[in-house]
């Protein structure tokens, strides 16, 4: 069965879990109006996204699909108001009272959906990673590039308040000059999702084949790339890895553990590690510098340090606001800051770019840049190679 077979019959459904880079063109919003917006893709990631879309007042869910039944009145259980179910998403294109789309289908429709939203004249969430293969990834940029709705990419950390925070404080110079990011995902579970019969394997389980998966470097560390990418304002020069298939002996085809370093300009070295087998500090990213270590979780943060640099500084009162500053064994000091779930805080800012005509953070180059990365790491993993930054990437992941 080919790609395009398998959006019209079926994958298109197993839907679990898209910014001009040239001058906007008028749109007719105000800045009270709502923006009417449909989710393609009821599985996990697109249902668990309703329940934030009722929540944003300037967001109106108007529709969903999904060609499995089941996976669509998930979606429509999830919603506040009631809404128009589709079985097929360019039934869902055709209505001309939605404004905009949420693409929370397997990585492999991804491309071709959004294009297909474009063409209608629809703005576009495209959930990650952008796109899977170099040629689907410089099909949705050219697309991308050559039209004037908005186009966000759902790398959502660049929505987070905290993140932000964070990479700010990087750039001006808070832990010196980076040496070094350790990141991993780590989780224990099969990863496999309950099928209801048998013929629904690969609609239910995509994750777990290659033919429409990135596995865990597309699903999982795809995030954590992209923040790399954010911090350093760089692509990588080349990766190298391993990988296998190695705990979950259950005929899947996407690895069960991967472990990726990939090298930047400047020397500085990015490891990504994700397990299936243990789940031992689950989501972290360290920044690593020559005057201390920032480490994220998913919505904390904390600075370490090094001795005989800043520690000194922090004594046992905060200068600024006279308090007992707090000091989290193995992590350091509590980075605070308010903020918003990055995923409900990156459909705000959705709203908002559409709204105000406002490029998101997370566009079409950022995810682009690091959709490319990620079939690095992907061709790597596969052939066992060192594989290197190919210049013609630079055609399509750049904003000139």
């Amino acid at each position: 069965m080919n790609r395009r077979s398998f959006v019209l019959k079926g994958s298109a459904g197993a839907i679990a879990s898209l910014v001009s880079l040239s001058s906007f063109s008028n749109i007719s919003f105000s800045k009270n109006d709502i923006v009417n917006i449909g989710v393609i893709g009821t599985g996990n990631r697109g249902s668990g996204l309703i329940p934030l879309i009722d929540k944003i007042p300037n967001l109106r869910l108007s529709g969903c699909c999904d060609i499995l039944p089941f996976r669509l009145k998930s979606g429509l259980n999830e919603a506040e108001n009631k809404v128009i179910g589709y079985s097929d998403y360019r039934k869902l294109l055709d209505d001309s009272d939605i404004d905009a789309v949420i693409i929370a289908t397997p990585f492999s429709t991804h491309s071709s959906i959004a294009i297909d939203a474009l063409d209608a004249g629809k703005h576009v969430y495209g959930e990650k990673t952008l796109a899977k293969g170099y040629e689907e990834i410089k099909a949705l940029y050219k697309r991308t590039c050559q039209s004037s709705k908005i186009f966000q990419t759902g790398h959502q950390y660049h929505s987070s308040r905290l993140y932000t925070h964070v990479v700010d404080l990087i750039k001006k110079g808070k832990i010196g000059n980076i040496t070094a990011f350790e990141c991993q995902w780590n989780r224990y579970g099969d990863w496999r999702r309950e099928v209801p019969s048998e013929e629904l394997e690969r609609l239910v389980n995509w994750r777990m084949y290659k033919e429409y998966s990135g596995g865990l470097v597309a699903e999982l560390c795809s995030h954590q790339i992209d923040f790399v990418n954010w911090v350093l304002e760089a692509s990588p020069n080349q990766v190298m890895g391993t990988g296998g298939i190695d705990y979950w002996k259950d005929g899947r085809e996407t690895y069960d553990n991967i472990h990726l370093i990939y090298s930047y300009p400047n020397g500085v070295e990015a490891k990504f590690t994700c397990l299936t087998s243990n789940a031992y500090n689950n989501y972290q990213i360290k920044v690593m510098g020559d005057k201390g270590t920032i480490i994220l979780d998913f919505q904390r943060a904390w600075f370490y340090p090094l001795e005989n640099n800043d520690l000194k500084e922090f004594g046992n009162v905060d200068g600024v606001s006279g308090a007992t500053v707090q000091w989290e064994e193995g992590k350091g000091i509590p980075i605070t800051i308010p903020h918003t779930e990055p995923s409900e805080q990156a459909l705000v800012d959705f709203a908002e770019n559409i709204l105000n005509n406002r490029n998101p953070s997370s566009d079409i180059v950022t995810g682009s840049k690091t959709a490319i990365a990620v079939q690095m790491g992907l061709d790597t993993l596969n052939s066992g190679k060192v594989v290197k930054w190919n210049k013609d990437f630079d055609k399509y992941s750049s904003s000139n």
